[in-house]
């Protein structure tokens, strides 16, 4: 999972790329507890994981045809579906990517994941919110930063979350914010809080994840 720092404000879909582990097929069942959906026809196939040497370290990268596919399918996600796209990751181990998105909000969306995904494995899972709706909720918290700063919530990090599970706030005062935004913002709000220490500057606008369990 990631976050953005304030002054480097990103929406969902920031790439996740998985760290180095035993190696599982890309057809392998999903632990469970994982949300629902669907695969493209390419998950039938068990592929390889690609590595590459840098500074004596054997690092997994994604092939360029999964790289690419994942470009169009993020493109079309934001700018044709934005109520229906909440996120895309990469599983460089498994070869594949998993694109969430609002299993209601529009079949034609997934039509197009199937058509853009072509030979590539591409998991589809359920989110709650889209980006379009966690874009709004980014934008109104980012307004209210010097009001939440006068109630004494010092706020460091707004991001929405990749896989649509809400707007993910980093804050110095995790109690006090727990507390007064949701009764600010009303019960509904998909705002999820971390604590967070003072904000350092970012340099690179793709975040390198650890190794996950998936």
């Amino acid at each position: 999972m990631h976050r953005v720092r304030l002054g480097r404000l990103l929406l969902a879909g920031v790439l996740m790329i998985s760290g180095c582990g035993e190696f599982e097929s890309a057809d392998q069942p999903d632990p469970p507890g994982a949300a629902g959906g669907w695969r493209t026809a390419g998950c039938q196939f068990s592929r390889a994981a690609e590595f590459v040497e840098r500074g004596g370290f054997r690092m997994p990268v994604t092939p360029a045809s999964l790289a690419a596919a994942m470009e169009r399918i993020e493109q079309g996600g934001r700018l044709r579906f934005p109520d229906s796209f909440a996120g895309i990751e990469v599983d460089q181990q498994r070869v594949r990517a998993i694109v969430y998105r609002v299993p209601t909000a529009s079949t034609e969306f997934d039509d197009f994941i199937r058509e853009t995904a072509e030979s590539n494995c591409v998991v589809v899972r359920d989110a709650a919110h889209a980006v379009a709706e966690l874009g709004d909720w980014h934008d109104r918290v980012v307004a209210d930063l010097a009001f939440w700063t006068v109630r004494g919530v010092r706020i460091v990090t707004v991001g929405s979350r990749h896989d649509g599970a809400g707007l993910e706030i980093g804050t110095r005062d995790l109690a006090k914010a727990r507390a007064e935004m949701p009764a600010h913002y009303g019960g509904d709000a998909p705002l999820i809080f971390v604590e967070q220490g003072p904000a350092t500057p970012l340099t690179d606008a793709w975040v390198v994840m650890p190794e996950h369990d998936d």
